[in-house]
């Protein structure tokens, strides 16, 4: 169910109705579909432009925009809790002790790693966008708490995959045979990973976020419909009196 189209959809129709009606009807009717339009289409801009870059409008596509230090994010994250001394000499251990068609298990660290600092550079980069100021009608940050979870849970899917991929597994395992767990293999598996990260891209970032974002900020719109038509209702009776 798309609660913006929905939203839109129904403010409009008061919109549609209101010059439809005579008075004492039109005025107030047309009021509520006017600012519940705008409060709706506004919100619905707002969650469009975290996405996608819109002409002539700053601070749109800021996801996108900040899709370098979001992949940065994941890389120290990446390093400092996958591979961190202790993880490589685990690693290092099962390839002795294993067949050489071994594949490494990183579900473990995977379902251990801490999330949170990438969830939290997700949420000042959304309080920061022209997005920010809408979002601090409804609570601000404590707004995308719903969307913690589910994200979260995506992030892990999307590093399982990475860390699992058979390129991925043979270029750690190139590293890690090339000689004893140092820091060397450390810096050479830092680039393995930046390597995959490069692969990467604004799209992907945006399919891991935004189909959850929509789905939870849609209630925005929604209030932003609701808000807008109270609004108008209370600003047509002014009128009247």
């Amino acid at each position: 169910m798309n609660k913006s189209l929905i939203t839109n959809t129904i403010a409009a129709g008061f919109v549609g109705a209101g010059f439809l009606a005579t008075a004492p009807l039109r005025d107030p009717i047309l009021s509520i579909g006017m600012f519940a339009l705008a409060g709706s289409v506004t919100n619905s801009l707002a969650i469009h432009m975290l996405f996608e870059k819109v002409p002539g409008l700053y601070g749109s596509g800021v996801i996108s925009a900040r899709f370098e230090e979001f992949k940065l994010g994941i890389n120290n994250l990446v390093m400092e809790q996958f591979f961190s001394k202790e993880n490589l000499d685990r690693f290092f251990s099962e390839m002795v002790t294993e067949d050489a068609d071994h594949q490494l298990d990183f579900h473990d660290v995977i379902d251990e790693t801490d999330m949170n600092p990438i969830f939290d550079g997700l949420v000042e980069t959304i309080m920061e966008s022209s997005f920010g100021s809408m979002l601090g009608m409804f609570g601000g940050a404590n707004a995308l708490i719903p969307l913690k979870e589910p994200f979260i849970v995506k992030m892990k899917k999307s590093l399982d995959e990475m860390a699992h991929s058979d390129s991925f597994q043979r270029s750690v395992k190139d590293k890690l045979s090339s000689g004893p767990v140092s820091q060397n293999i450390h810096q050479q598996i830092e680039q393995v990973v930046n390597t995959r990260l490069d692969e990467l891209t604004p799209d992907m970032v945006k399919d891991i976020i935004q189909t959850m974002i929509r789905k939870h900020l849609g209630w925005l719109v929604v209030w932003g419909g609701v808000f807008g038509g109270l609004i108008g209702l209370i600003a047509s009776q002014l009128n009247v009196i």
